[in-house]
């Protein structure tokens, strides 16, 4: 091995070991938004695992979908000085204050696979997908899919004034804008869960000629679609073929259910939100300087030739 080979190491270890090193001395507080569907729980098993991985002692909080939970829980972060904050937001709104009592008591606060409506200045970064992306793959997918066949499409939205909810509506929206041949039929909120998707599905079927009417249904999340899917079987008909089902996450059950023929695409979301977040953090600390404000994951399409069951088998011991 050349001397300049071996310095170039030497140098690359130290400079490994002092992050690592940087890294084991942090506690970071997590706020997580609760438990709502497979993804939300995979990105939780992620954030631990990265942290654990990392060295970073962990506190987690879980808000059971209620907003004022997570404000209580990053006053008690800030309260114990921890250094630094991650937070999925339930909503979009309503953060101005405590990020701004974050940012008073230096405490570098990054948002997970959500955005707010505040200053940029109060959070460090954001690490999340394109969200409207997310909706124009799914919604070009069903354009593609369709052609120029009729079609009545329903929506389960995700949580109301999220914005996952917000952007994958724009984005499917804009994906068939000027496609006279698709028209959303019907859209309404699943709240981002099974059981609420079926719940909505279920109305909308009635609503829709008991789904004969129906070319296909657009879930904001896999969760949601494998509740509608559960409601198109027991309404008599064939999920994936009498009701096309495109959704966005690729959560597991979603690729077993591609597998047997019941879902068409989903869109994905990965759950490692915490690993960008980790390094952009760990490089602030060690330099001072910012990172980017927004940090952008990938929105890649599946499916049923992109080998579901393998998919499935590669993604079941995440947690979700």
């Amino acid at each position: 091995m050349s001397i300049l080979r071996k310095l170039a190491l030497g140098a690359g270890m130290m400079a490994l070991a002092s992050t690592s090193a940087l890294a084991a001395g942090m506690t970071v507080g997590f706020s997580q938004i609760g438990s709502e569907s497979g993804w939300r729980a995979a990105e939780t098993s992620v954030t631990r695992m990265e942290a654990e991985k990392r060295g970073i002692t962990l506190k987690f909080a879980d808000a059971q979908q209620k907003q004022e939970n997570q404000i209580k829980a990053i006053r008690g972060f800030i309260a114990q000085g921890v250094d630094a904050i991650l937070v999925a937001p339930v909503v979009a709104t309503g953060w101005e204050d405590v990020l701004t009592e974050a940012k008073e008591a230096k405490i570098p606060v990054i948002l997970l696979d959500r955005g707010v409506d505040a200053p940029k200045d109060l959070y460090l970064t954001s690490v999340a997908s394109d969200q409207v992306k997310e909706g124009k793959v799914a919604g070009d997918w069903l354009v593609k899919t369709v052609g120029s066949k009729p079609c009545k499409v329903v929506e389960l939205q995700g949580t109301v004034g999220s914005t996952p909810a917000i952007n994958r509506k724009k984005g499917f929206e804009e994906a068939i804008a000027g496609h006279a041949n698709i028209t959303i039929a019907r859209s309404q909120t699943g709240d981002f869960t099974r059981a609420k998707g079926k719940e909505v599905m279920e109305g909308f079927l009635k609503a829709e000629n008991g789904g004969k009417n129906i070319c296909a249904m657009y879930a904001h999340n896999d969760d949601m679609a494998v509740g509608g899917i559960q409601a198109i079987k027991d309404a008599g008909l064939k999920p994936g073929k009498d009701i096309l089902v495109v959704s966005i996450d690729s959560v597991p059950d979603i690729f077993s259910a591609m597998a047997a023929g019941e879902a068409n695409a989903t869109v994905e979301l990965t759950p490692n939100m915490a690993g960008p977040a980790f390094d952009a953090l760990e490089a602030y600390k060690k330099t001072g300087k910012e990172p980017e404000k927004f940090i952008i994951t990938e929105s890649k399409l599946y499916t049923p030739a992109d080998n579901p069951k393998g998919e499935y088998e590669k993604r079941k011991g995440l947690g979700y």
